[in-house]
């Protein structure tokens, strides 16, 4: 039997994950977990998060995973998950704080001197880039589907080969990111009804 396993570090929405991946995976063992030997022996992991990116870097370096993670992300399919996505870079503006480094760029806030309501929280229209329309993870979804969001600020890839889906809020922006056997969105696919479900169901099965 195949393990995913949901990385719990004390920040995210783990039970709506892992509720969404025992759904399309009912022959996977979905499993919540604090510990790095869950980590090591998993066949694919979830990367959740949310609220502060600040308070999610510390409260990952002080569960002791973080060395088991970043092993992982070498090798191991990874779904980041909004905090869990913005995670990933080498920095953010909230703090600021230092990310994983994991892929090139930064987390930038949201103009506040725009008109936009922050956050931006809702459904929005997500476009895959053209490089990555065929991705295993877009499979069965189409081109313009809303997804649900949550955030106050964004990604910015410093390397545009890694943008794998952008959307329009007063600017458009990168809604997902993808490298290599790691993929990451800005939206919360466990709250995106079908849609978000068909996601997860296409990372179960992805084989990067």
């Amino acid at each position: 039997m195949k393990h995913i396993v949901v990385v719990d570090y004390g920040m995210g929405n783990l039970r709506s994950v892992a509720k969404a991946l025992e759904h399309v995976a009912p022959t996977h063992r979905i499993i919540v977990s604090d510990e790095a030997q869950a980590i090591d022996r998993c066949d694919r992991l979830v990367l959740p998060g949310q609220g502060a990116m600040p308070d999610c870097m510390r409260k990952l370096r002080a569960s002791g995973l973080l060395d088991s993670l970043l092993r992982a992300a070498e090798t191991k399919p990874l779904l980041g998950v909004c905090i869990g996505e913005q995670m990933l870079f080498e920095h953010s503006e909230e703090g600021p704080s230092e990310g994983l480094g994991l892929l090139p760029g930064a987390v930038l806030r949201f103009d506040q001197a725009s008109r936009l309501k922050i956050p931006h929280m809702g459904w929005n229209r997500v476009w895959p880039s053209e490089g990555f329309v065929g991705h295993p993870l877009w499979q069965g979804i189409d081109q313009g589907s809303f997804f649900y969001f949550v955030h106050s600020y964004y990604v910015q890839a410093s390397d545009s080969s890694h943008i794998a889906a952008s959307t329009e809020y007063g600017i458009r922006f990168t809604s997902a990111v993808s490298r290599h056997n790691i993929f990451a969105t800005q939206f919360h696919p466990e709250k995106s009804a079908s849609t978000g479900l068909r996601l997860y169901d296409n990372f179960v099965r992805w084989d990067p």
